[in-house]
């Protein structure tokens, strides 16, 4: 579905697209010959990142910036008015994401702010877009932005874990029903390995040498949407493919041998984990 989208021209509308992934994303899809409507909140980045697109895109092609909460439900609608006026949307990538600490039984309103942008604008998105899209009757692709934390679900922040699983969960679903409502629109779950992007550089001021940059990310995800991939799992400098399988497949043990809840980072299990880990490249 990437080349037929892609081929067919029309617009990308990339959510989150001020910095980090989706910026690049944006660059990529310009570079690729599609025009371009970036959404984010409003500000210096989001112009920079317009002008940064617009200088790529080839002459005469639509670049624009729309302003956009995604929490805003009206305002998500507007940006999709905005983007069927314009032309016909190819891709849908919705991208906007934050993290915020949350702990299990403290920071409700963290918990809520997450869930708010990372699942619910996701949501708002879909909801938005895909009744026009699929009323185009075109080759097009929706594009979500997972986490591995939505998946492996570790110890830490579990109010992101829970907003990143909720994607997921949607995305499967979507492309589901896609296929069963015979639309030619493809969905995709990216999920982004160690990524050095805007809301890492806010605590961490130098790239990690683990970490892939935001470029190499967002390549990885074109590379595998060419191959028709929904299931996006980006490596880095630090975990391998392989290694994203073994966690993956011990995650889902969990449930099928009734293990303790994470059973990964129970000390009880610590030497069951290093030997399923055993043989595997890359770190643990």
């Amino acid at each position: 579905m990437y080349r037929k989208a892609i081929d067919q021209g029309g617009l990308a509308v990339v959510t989150g697209a001020a910095s980090g992934l989706g910026r690049v994303a944006a660059l990529r899809f310009a570079q690729a010959g599609l025009g371009v409507i970036l959404a984010d909140l409003p500000g210096d980045a989001l112009a920079e990142a317009l002008e940064e697109v617009r200088a790529a895109a080839a002459e005469g092609t639509t670049v624009m910036s729309v302003p956009t909460d995604v929490t805003d439900t009206h305002a998500v609608a507007a940006l999709a008015d905005t983007a069927f006026a314009a032309g016909e949307v190819a891709v849908l990538m919705n991208n906007a994401g934050i993290g915020l600490p949350t702990g299990s039984w403290d920071k409700a309103e963290n918990w809520r702010r997450v869930i708010e942008v990372n699942l619910f604008g996701v949501m708002n998105g879909v909801h938005a877009f895909l009744p026009r899209m699929i009323a185009a009757d075109r080759p097009a692709m929706v594009i979500n932005t997972g986490s591995k934390q939505g998946i492996t679900t570790p110890p830490g922040n579990p109010g992101y874990n829970v907003s990143k699983a909720g994607v997921k969960v949607l995305t499967e679903a979507l492309a589901h029903d896609l296929r069963e409502a015979g639309a030619p629109i493809s969905a995709h779950l990216f999920v982004p390995g160690f990524a050095y992007t805007g809301m890492i550089a806010a605590f961490i001021p130098e790239k990690p040498a683990g970490a892939w940059t935001s470029e190499q990310t967002v390549d990885h995800l074109m590379g595998r949407l060419a191959e028709g991939d929904f299931y996006i799992l980006c490596p880095d400098n630090e975990v391998t493919p392989e290694l994203d399988r073994r966690r993956v497949a011990w995650a889902a043990g969990d449930i099928i041998e009734n293990r303790p809840a994470l059973s990964r980072w129970n000390p009880d299990y610590a030497d069951a984990y290093a030997a399923h880990e055993k043989g595997s490249s890359g770190a643990g």
